[in-house]
């Protein structure tokens, strides 16, 4: 089956809300009194690739994820993204995900600057020494980037960060002729973490050249997980009826494999 999805990625450091300079300083202590290094998580997407898939330096995971409450996303997808990260990854001392609600923000639309500044003001989980730290927000209301023709249902704008726009995706699944929430979910938060973990040629080399020369950083395979489809209506519709996301290629797979995960 060929999963076409409705996946608008932006991934350009133009849409850094943070310049270089303006968090190279910014170090403060928490974690039990243990320095931190903001800095360290906010480089580009991509830019952690290796320390997120291989043990060298991060001997384990954590993941903070937030939601506008009311807009939590289902345990089988969060379930499904644990599975899909300790498929890929080494970390002997394991993966934990800590997930809590916050206030609604009163937006209707977010742009990504919106976005970073709400993870700015509400991250609490940085690099440690041996630890990674991931922020995942789900969003209420939608990007200021949907059109008529397409939508966007994730994004992930740095190395440890991304935004899954949840208010969308609930619109947009578990009706007749619909795809299955849980499974909508699935697909969009594992693409983007497919993004951090550096793919396709976002940071992990590529093995063999297979990215979409017409979609950069996607994979030209139409049944990856990674592959770029076209922001139109029927390209949701090739998730109806499957109890399953589309997974990595073997391509996909090769390249974290050289770059340090399984």
């Amino acid at each position: 089956m060929k999963y076409r999805f409705l996946i608008t990625l932006l991934l350009i450091v133009s849409l850094m809300a943070c310049s270089k300079e303006e968090v190279s300083n910014q170090v403060d202590s928490n974690n039990g009194g243990t320095e931190t290094n903001k800095a360290a998580n906010r480089k580009t997407t991509g830019a952690s690739a290796n320390d997120l898939l291989s043990s060298s330096t991060f001997k384990s995971m954590i993941i903070e994820l937030v939601y506008v409450d009311g807009f939590e996303p289902t345990q089988t997808a969060i379930n499904n993204l644990k599975s899909f990260i300790e498929a890929r990854t080494f970390k002997p001392n394991g993966i934990t995900i800590e997930k809590r609600s916050i206030a609604p923000t009163g937006k209707l639309k977010y742009s990504i600057e919106d976005i970073i500044s709400i993870e700015d003001s509400n991250r609490t989980k940085y690099n440690t020494n041996n630890q990674i730290a991931i922020w995942a927000f789900f969003a209420n209301g939608e990007s200021n980037k949907n059109t008529e023709n397409g939508v966007v249902l994730g994004t992930a704008y740095r190395n440890t960060s991304f935004v899954i726009y949840q208010e969308t995706i609930e619109d947009l699944s578990n009706s007749a002729f619909e795809p299955d929430r849980s499974v909508l979910e699935t697909t969009v938060i594992t693409h983007e973490f497919g993004h951090i973990f550096g793919l396709t040629n976002l940071g992990t080399p590529m093995v063999s050249n297979h990215e979409d020369s017409s979609h950069a950083k996607h994979c030209n395979d139409e049944d990856c997980l990674m592959y770029w489809s076209a922001e139109t209506g029927d390209g949701l519709s090739n998730l109806i009826g499957s109890n399953k996301a589309p997974e990595l290629d073997a391509q996909c797979i090769a390249d974290l494999q050289a770059n340090g995960g399984k």
